[in-house]
Order: structure tokens, then sequence, then C-alpha cells
């Protein structure tokens, strides 16, 4: 919702483009299958296309849009897709407009209870969470898929219709000019909470719908208040509701409180403004503000049973909804998109078995029920349903001041990336075990720094990577010969040999860890070995390095079967 007087893309900040509508060669007579079709061109839709894009696979992107989603919506992006988007090559924007941050504090009532410090060092290049708006987030992924060769974006192209078949989709599309009907091996449905795919198959989310509706608003203001999440619980100005504070680029804070009593009332842009304004001098602020932009929505979390439907496969909040307290929305869908288009790539390329495909569902719905938990345990925190509730969490509160144990519960639990260990393409080897920390196999790798300018990630290839620890002179003769056993057709395996000392041997990446602070990260020791996946994580790790297993590891995650 948008201020009297202006329309839904006036914006005191944002200039949204506007994308023409092109006739598609369906409209001029040509009818052939396209390899994927994605519905949704919001920042989901479009990470999927550009992983996709990447690995040379060509993709078409519908959207029913002529510009990018109205309003600031998601804003908060977590470090794991900020290594999502460098992958991308996207993220040099992301750097330079988002709003890094480590910290947020946490009141109750009048009093500052405790403050949150996420888990950072300086041997990681980006920060636990950014700040961004999600008009900047789309621009930035859209530029990136209109310059690709890859990818056709068709705006204004609504889909009215779908009939998914054994062997491919029929979409049936609206245009300015007329329908028309576009055939897709595969459909990725990245079109938001109200799928059209998702109705269209019959489909419908399942699971719970916590009481309370939230106001998210967002205004423009200056202030010199850093960049750090404020959660006030029991907010005397508004009710004793719930109040969080966010800062985003270019002046703008967001004020996300819960609406007690008739919504209809609680959304009029008078009775917003006179909210924002109490907890404005609540918190001390006096400086001039306008309003930007204001949004009403309820907590759930609902899912699918299963995230993939024949040849339609589902991605973000089609496939579920999420309480947005911990920012997991957009962040899981991004995982989403990462985690169905690499292995959707590798189908169509021949380079891996369909049964790669039904790894899907059990990752990220799995990851999606592990939101349920926490999302939950928040939602109840941050909004109790009843009287016990809140007598509970008031007690929890007034004891964290002075009570360590008492302060997890205080603060609303952050996303975090979810670590696929009952996956299908997750490979559990004879002496995982004798590890005494490091990564374990399905979780994600730590992006350690190498050198002042350079950090892992940065040496990772384009599909599968392997990291051999050695505090030798030299690598032993069997891994110089594994990049070539390990390479999926046009993407080498990228080998990298971590050595507590510097040396030459050949084609290896030799990268030089002289303070043992990646071999600390990773729990190794001389011989130790990761198997890494295109989407960062770990397929199987092994203390002493067993060629034959990670040969087996390999094949398994490409949806093969090990005897």
């Amino acid at each position: 919702m948008k201020p009297s007087g202006k329309s839904e893309l006036d914006s005191l900040y944002f200039e949204y483009p506007n994308y023409p509508f092109q006739t598609p060669p369906e409209m001029r007579g040509e009818k052939r299958a396209h390899p994927v079709v994605i519905v949704g061109a919001g920042p989901v839709g479009l990470v999927a296309a550009l992983e996709l894009a990447r690995h040379d696979v060509p993709v078409v992107l519908l959207d029913d849009k002529a510009s990018l989603n109205e309003g600031s919506r998601a804003i908060c992006v977590s470090r794991y897709n900020y290594e999502t988007f460098q992958q991308l090559g996207v993220v040099s924007a992301f750097e330079e407009k988002g709003l890094g941050w480590t910290h947020g504090r946490c009141y109750y009532k009048e009093e500052q209870i405790y403050r949150l410090k996420m888990p950072h060092s300086n041997e990681e290049r980006f920060y636990p969470m950014y700040n961004i708006q999600q008009q900047y987030i789309e621009k930035y992924l859209a530029d990136a898929a209109l310059s690709s060769p890859n990818i056709s974006i068709r705006w204004q192209s609504k889909v009215s219709g779908i009939k998914a078949q054994s062997d491919g989709v029929m979409l049936d599309i609206e245009t300015p000019e007329g329908p028309y009907q576009i055939i897709a091996d595969h459909v990725l449905a990245a079109d938001g909470a109200r799928s059209v795919v998702r109705k269209e198959l019959g489909l419908r989310l399942k699971g719970d719908s916590y009481e309370g509706r939230y106001l998210i608003a967002d205004i423009q203001m200056q202030s010199d208040f850093p960049t750090e999440r404020r959660a006030f619980f029991s907010c005397p100005v508004l009710g004793d509701s719930t109040v969080l504070i966010h800062k985003q680029p270019d002046n703008i804070w967001r004020i996300d409180y819960q609406v007690e009593g008739n919504t209809e009332d609680a959304i009029k842009e008078g009775n917003v403004r006179s909210s924002i304004a109490a907890v404005l001098n609540f918190i001390g602020e006096s400086a001039p503000w306008e309003l930007e932009w204001w949004s009403i929505y309820n907590a759930s979390t609902l899912c699918l049973d299963d995230y993939r439907h024949g040849r339609v496969t589902f991605i973000g909040d089609s496939a579920h909804l999420v309480p947005i307290f911990g920012v997991r929305g957009l962040n899981n869908g991004i995982a989403d998109a990462v985690n169905a288009a690499w292995k959707l790539a590798y189908v169509i390329k021949g380079w891996a078995h369909e049964r790669i495909l039904e790894s899907y569902t059990p990752e990220r719905r799995g990851a999606t029920l592990d939101v349920f938990k926490s999302a939950g345990k928040s939602t109840r925190f941050m909004t109790p349903p009843t009287r016990g509730y809140r007598l509970l969490r008031d007690a929890i509160l007034s004891l964290t001041p002075n009570n360590s144990f008492a302060q997890p519960f205080a603060d609303p639990r952050q996303v975090s990336p979810y670590t696929y260990s009952a996956s299908p393409l997750t490979y559990e080897s004879v002496d995982s075990t004798e590890f005494s920390g490091g990564i374990v196999a399905g979780a994600p790798i730590v992006n350690m720094k190498v050198d002042k300018e350079n950090y892992l990630l940065d040496y990772l290839g384009l599909g599968f990577s392997g990291i051999y620890f050695c505090d030798q002179d030299s690598a032993p003769d069997a891994l110089t010969k594994l990049s070539s056993k390990l390479a999926v057709g046009s993407e080498p395996f990228k080998l990298l040999v971590i050595a507590k000392n510097e040396f030459y041997q050949g084609s290896l990446t030799v990268i030089e860890d002289a303070t043992g602070s990646i071999f600390d990260a990773y729990g190794a020791e001389d011989g130790s070995f990761y198997l890494v996946r295109p989407d960062r994580h770990v397929c199987g790790r092994w203390q002493n390095f067993n060629q034959n297993e990670v040969s087996q590891s390999f094949q398994m995650a490409l949806g093969g079967i090990v005897e």
C-alpha cells in the first residue's frame, strides 16, 4: 500500500524499470519444446534461471508484470546467499548496496535486556546478514538475466493454464497481444504464495496458520543508529505488541508490528502514521520522516507434501510459506532455486541420472520442516498465542539481563543453511567419525580467507570440487589423477590443495595455510579430503583420503546407486 496520491510504483528512493512485451516466437508460428520454463521472475525464479544459465542450459522465464515487485518486501539476505550471488557472478552490486550486520538488540518494555552477536570472524568474506530491499535484489538479478544469452525473459506473460504430461508440460499464456501456448520439457514454479501453477495442478499447501496479523512499514528518515536489528517485546506504546526495526539502504527504515483488533482500521494510512510516530517517539527519533510503503501479512507454516510433481518442480513460496521472523522466506527460496537448478541442469545435459531429481524434495522439504521448528518457536515467542505463553515469555524476558541461559530465547532465531545429512546424495565415509570438528557431510563449506584479497570460494569450480589437506611437500600421485576421473561433461573437476607449506606440483591449485586456520575450520589433518557439490554442500569427507570411496561418493551425488 502507498500513501494517498501515490501510485504503486512511486517511490522515495527506487526507480522502477519498465519491461515491454515482446512478441514470442510461438505467436509467429514457431513450435518447439524449451528445456526449462520458469514461472515467476521474482528473486527465486531469477536465481534459478541464472544457475541454469551458468551451466549452459537455455531458459525461458515468464512473468505477468511489466516491472519488478512493488515494495521492499524481503529485506534480509544471509551470508550463505551472498556466497550464492558470488557464484552467480552478481555479488559486487549487492556488496555495494547492502548493509552488513552482526548484532541485534532486544528490549523488554523500556529496558535493553540482551545484545545479540552473530558468529563472524575476519576469516570470512561476508557478514552473517545483509539488509537490502527486494527491489534491488530483483533489479540486480534481472539485469544479469537480461544480459545472459541463455535466458529469455518474457514480461507481461501470465500463465492461465497448465497441462503436465509424462514427456513434457504445456502452458497457456495470456499476453497484451493475445494468448499462446508454450511447451517445456521441465517447469520450475516460482510464482509465489498464490501460485497459479500449484492451483492448476490441484495442489494445496498444508500446515498451520498462526493467530494475529502483522504490519510492515517502510519510512525514509535520516538517523545515525547503526545497522542492528532491534526487537522490542511488550512495546508500551503499541499495546504491548512486539516491534522489529531494521535499517535499510537509502535511509529507509523497516518497522514491523503486530496488528490488534480490526485489521481494516489498522491498515488505514492515518492509523499507520500514528503508530509509526508513537514508535519513533518511544525510541527517541525526532528527525522528519516520510512514509514509503506498508503491507499486512500473517504468519504461517505451510508446505506441499512433495515439491516435485512429474516434470513440474516448486521452488520458494510456491512450495512453502514460513513466518517472516528469522528472515527465512527469501533465503530458503534462493536455496531451493539453486538446489533444483543445478540438478536439473545435470539431468538435461546427460551428466547425471534422473534419480538425482528425487533428492530435491527430501533436501529442501527437509529444510522447510527444520525452519518450521525454529520459526514456530520464534512466532509464539514474538506474539504469544495464549495467556500462558505470554506469562512464560515474560518470565524469560525478565530473567534475560542477568542470566545467560535465558538470552538465546529472547532472540528471534536467524536463518541458517540446512545440512543435507539424510540426503540420498550424501555419503557417510568409514572414517567420518574420526573428525573432531569441521564441516559435516551435507553441510555447506565455510568460505575461509586464503590471503589478503582472496577466499576459498574464489577457487571453486563451476561443477564438483575437491579440497585436500596436506602437511607434506607434495600431494600423493593418486590425487593428481582424480581430476580427470571426476570431471562432468564440459565442467572440469576443480581440485584444491590446502598446504601448511606452499609448493608447486604440476596443474594442482595449492593454497598455503601457514597459520592452520583453514585446517582448523575443517577439522582436517594431513591427508584429509572433502568432496563438494556445485551448490557448495559437502558430498562426503574423509580424514584419510580414500580414492575408491571418493569415487563412490561422486557417483552417489550424480544420482547413481552405490552397492
